[in-house]
């Protein structure tokens, strides 16, 4: 993504049109003898234009550590690589980069003759002889998009002396035959239309330029169109487009067959780099490329489309892979999975549990009915749905894991679980971890844009649902073959493209033989779990078999939830645990994907019908529990005082809160551990440590204060901080110096293994070699208890440094009337102002800036507690908050909402 002014830019010889972020010092043009087998005289000479950075790295002093062979596609030319020729030669490791302007396209000469695929790939090595590209002794990794990305193989393959390595973005190395090609490329092949698009007009160059957002530039748009000036000039436009070899007939199609079926026959380094929103290059053929190179690192950009690299910085990361691929020995950085394989303890099965009850008898889960209350206020009867035995889970979990394996479903595939927690979905997991087969869970709680973005960015090749599922899957096109969790008609089978029902696999297995499920691999991919989504679009975390099994030993340990312990799962995430750790388990009667919707009444049912003894649940959740609690009857208050254990994850809760559930839970421990769905837990923290903590700010202990506390880390856990420099970012050393604020870094055995397909995010994440970089600011106080102050991008840069917002918000909820509260940077980085976003009680009904008398108390309360000044207090009617927990507040939009407020005065609903 260039950064030039769009009005700046270079000229070439050959054009009058400014390029802007293009140095004319890159620009080359040389005769090539021509060997492609479409010339009528062979060998004749052709003129090439090229982009070659060597001058500028030669001047420099500077040795190349290899070369970028980048190759366009349709209908663009080499100006595509401009800004990664221009920091592969900034770069302390410069690569030489020469990006080719195809022949009959940008600057290089004009045949006359339809060159095929075959002719291409020729040209390019006619190219790259000439060059010296074939002698220079140094690696070579081919960059491409669109259908460079074919040709460049084809060149790869006759070339495995010196290709290296691979990098592509947005293209396609083959098309299923049984599938209709992208509509835009249909529509351009169509007779009538290819003529007046490609040649006779510049409308197939628009619309690609059109397939970028951002859009780019005037100055950019012209700077791509300035090669194409003409009809003639087009004409390589029109050919390539007729090029395209889908039908078996085509001309081009044994190629291309050829070159798709030898990819995989050579595993080199591969980076894939894709903007998910392109309607040509769909996720189909990205699945395509990974099928063809499982070892690939992938990148999936959301939202951008067809022309990556004019909306994201694409060159940043593609040098960064060079250095970790291609780097000198010594700066070879080992890999998370080595480092976590060393001093690995033995590795007990997730499952473990149901083959040691394998003869028990109890409950092992519980499924509620709808509560409803009585006239006479006594407590109701219990509604229990269905109550699954050990014995019977255990004899459930085996007939369905076999029953998968003999539909087909293979360890590694992916399997989308979209069934309401209880008895059937924990079957449904422990089957499919048992097989080896991958859970995809993705709630319905990222709601139906982020859930349709997470499942075909995880791309499951099975989907198992209920009817409700089944047709959102139908309609927005989620992947995978179909299972239905309940019994279907045929027509509705049929109508939904359902395969196979859960009743009928499990109708179909009697008996399972010895052997015939297979051992897991510890380090194999065992779930891909979805953030919350609260801070961007949800991210697929991956976790192993080993993972899972820290996961589960971590909780046990911390808690003491053993087996025979009644667990209560308030939050959906906690529900697939209770099988593993041996707990009985049940999910309240509630809507899990709106943790807010459970009331006491639904709590205390589902304690009672396990004596439960633990309950897990969000602190939306808890909010409305306490909401509710003057519906309980005598038994059910009594149930939920025999409580001994109440943990809530999810977002940090107040302490005024947790004293009003201990009273309501009179007999619980109250937990409320730190964690992500990346490592949970990371630190525990109990109401009595909560207290103490705040004796101890209240009488000045060294660093105890400005946040929430959050504990100290739990059994095997690491924590640390990288402090904050005055501009936001951090430093490299971890420190847990009290009182020092930074970015919290993690290690633990039950740390993700890593983000599903987002090699950016991953490397970000992993900076700090060995730790997980967890986004959040903190600091340890002298206690080493761990201070959670927010998120790293919500830090506010003023001009007196950097300063985190949880300690003024938790201030200004203090005030009487005030609601949930979040305090935003509004202004430039580095002279930001503090702005607070205020619920009112009761609740406003339109937003607005706050009365006089209330911004003043919350301005003054704020400036009290942490020397803050707050510039303005804006009222909202409703914060907004993730789906997933109803907690988080995106401070990013509030941020952007209350900026716009403030310089159009102007309060817009958000």
């Amino acid at each position: 993504m260039t950064s030039t002014p769009a009005g700046d830019g270079a000229r070439l010889p050959f054009t009058d049109t400014p390029l802007p972020g293009l140095d004319p010092a890159w620009s080359r043009t040389l005769p090539v003898p021509s060997t492609a087998g479409v010339e009528p005289v062979p060998g004749r000479t052709r003129s090439w234009h090229v982009l070659d950075n060597a001058d500028v790295i030669a001047r420099s002093g500077a040795t190349p550590q290899g070369i970028v062979l980048a190759v366009h596609g349709n209908p663009t030319w080499s100006y595509l690589w401009r800004d990664v020729l221009r920091a592969a030669a900034q770069a302390e490791r410069p690569w030489r980069v020469v990006a080719v302007d195809q022949l009959d396209m940008g600057f290089s000469e004009r045949t006359g003759l339809f060159r095929r695929l075959e002719d291409r790939v020729t040209d390019l090595g006619d190219l790259t002889r000439a060059l010296g590209v074939d002698t220079a002794g140094l690696p070579v990794v081919t960059l491409a998009h669109d259908w460079g990305g074919l040709i460049s193989q084809g060149w790869a393959q006759e070339h495995p002396g010196i290709h290296a390595g691979t990098v592509m973005t947005n293209t396609a190395v083959h098309h299923d035959d049984a599938e209709a090609i992208p509509s835009a490329l249909r529509l351009a092949l169509n007779k009538a239309v290819h003529g007046p698009v490609t040649t006779g007009s510049t409308a197939f160059i628009d619309t690609t330029l059109a397939l970028c957002d951002p859009a780019p530039s005037a100055a950019v748009k012209r700077a791509y169109k300035a090669p194409y000036t003409s009809k003639e000039r087009r004409e390589g436009v029109a050919h390539f487009v007729a090029d395209i070899p889908a039908p078996p007939e085509h001309p081009s199609h044994a190629a291309y067959e050829r070159i798709a079926g030898r990819m995989s026959a050579r595993e080199v380094p591969t980076l894939l780099l894709w903007g998910t929103g392109d309607p040509v290059f769909q996720q189909r053929y990205l699945e395509d490329l990974m099928r063809r190179a499982p070892h690939a690192d992938v990148h999936r950009y959301e939202g951008a489309k067809h022309l990556l690299t004019e909306a994201r910085d694409i060159a940043t990361p593609i040098l960064a892979w060079l250095d970790e691929q291609f780097g000198p020995a010594e700066a070879v950085v080992e890999s998370h999975r080595e480092r976590r394989a060393r001093g690995r303890a033995a590795f007990v099965p997730f499952f473990a549990e149901l083959d040691a009850r394998r003869h028990d008898d109890t409950p092992a889960v519980v499924d509620m009915g709808p509560v409803t209350g009585t006239v006479d206020g006594t407590a109701p009867e219990l509604s229990i749905e269905r109550s699954v035995s050990w014995a019977q889970l255990s004899s459930s979990v085996d007939r369905l894991a076999v029953a998968l394996l003999r539909t087909g479903v293979r360890p590694g595939d992916r399997v989308n679980l979209m069934v309401p927690p209880g008895s059937q979905l924990t079957t449904l997991i422990y089957a499919c971890l048992r097989i080896g087969a991958v859970i995809v869970v993705a709630d319905q709680g990222l709601g139906r844009k982020g859930l349709t973005r997470a499942l075909r960015g995880s791309s499951p090749q099975w989907f198992v649902g209920i009817r409700k599922a089944l047709v959102g899957a139908r309609a927005l096109g989620w992947p995978g073959r179909r299972i239905a969790a309940e019994s279907m008609d045929p027509v509705s089978k049929k109508l939904l493209g359902v395969e196979h029902t859960v009743p009928e696999l499990m109708d179909s297995v009697t008996a399972v033989r010895p052997g015939e499920i297979p051992d897991v691999d510890p380090d194999a991919e065992a779930a891909v779990l979805f953030t919350s989504g609260s801070t961007g679009p949800a991210k697929g975390v991956v976790y192993t078999h080993r993972q899972m099994a820290g996961m589960r030993d971590t909780i046990r340990d911390t808690y003491g939830l053993r087996a025979g312990t009644g667990l209560v799962a308030g939050f959906a995430p906690f529900a697939l645990l209770g099988p593993a750790l041996g707990a009985a388990s049940v999910t309240p009667d509630m809507d899990v994907t709106s943790p807010k919707t459970l009331t006491a009444q639904a709590l205390a049912q589902a304690t009672m019908a396990i004596e439960a003894s633990a309950v897990f649940a969000s602190p939306a959740a808890i909010e409305n529990v306490l909401a509710t609690a003057d519906e309980l009857s005598h038994d059910e208050r009594d149930a939920l005082a025999r409580v001994g254990l109440m943990l809530s994850a999810g977002a940090p809760i107040p302490e005024a809160l947790l004293v009003r559930l201990q009273e309501l839970m009179p007999a619980a421990e109250l937990h409320t551990p730190y964690g992500m769905t990346e490592a949970l837990p990371l630190t525990d923290v109990s109401l009595d440590v909560i207290r103490a903590a705040r004796e101890d700010a209240q009488r000045g202990v060294d660093g105890a204060g400005r946040g929430v506390c959050v504990g100290t880390p739990v059994e095997g856990a690491q924590l640390g901080v990288l402090p904050l420099r005055a501009d936001g970012s951090v430093s490299e050393e971890i420190v847990t110096t009290p009182g020092v604020t930074g970015e919290i870094v993690a290690r633990a055995p039950h740390a993700k293994d890593h983000y599903d397909r987002l090699w950016i995010t991953e490397r970000e994440s992993d900076l700090t070699p060995g730790w997980h970089r967890t986004g959040d600011v903190g600091h340890f106080d002298a206690r080493e208890r761990l201070w959670y102050e927010g998120r790293l991008a919500h830090v506010i840069t003023m001009a007196q440094g950097p300063v985190s917002s949880v300690a003024a918000e938790h201030a200004a909820q203090r005030v009487p009337g005030v609601g949930r509260a979040a305090v935003v940077g509004v202004g430039p980085v580095g002279s930001q102002s503090a702005v607070a976003v205020i619920e009112t009680v009761p609740a406003a009904k339109k937003p607005s800036v706050a009365p006089a008398e209330l911004s003043e108390r919350v301005r003054g309360t704020v400036a009290f507690a942490t020397g803050l000044p707050v510039s303005a207090v804006l009222v909202l009617p409703e914060q907004p908050t993730d789906i997933r927990h109803n907690s988080k507040i995106d401070r990013t939009a509030l941020s952007d909402w209350a900026e716009q407020a403030l310089a159009t005065g102007k309060l817009r609903d958000l």
